[in-house]
């Protein structure tokens, strides 16, 4: 699976789940701008918080 469509997963999930970037980025730890940057595919973002 590519980082696009992943970040798609990502994004359709976290909107099922009826969560916003910052709620999904504290239930795990990292930043809210690394949230974003998984849901564009694009590398990196994965700094904790």
């Amino acid at each position: 699976m590519d980082n696009t469509k992943l970040g798609s997963l990502i994004r359709a999930l976290r909107r099922e789940a009826g969560l916003t970037q910052r709620e999904l980025a504290e239930a795990l730890g990292v930043t809210d701008k690394a949230v974003s940057k998984w849901e564009r595919g694009l590398p990196g973002g994965s700094g904790p918080q």
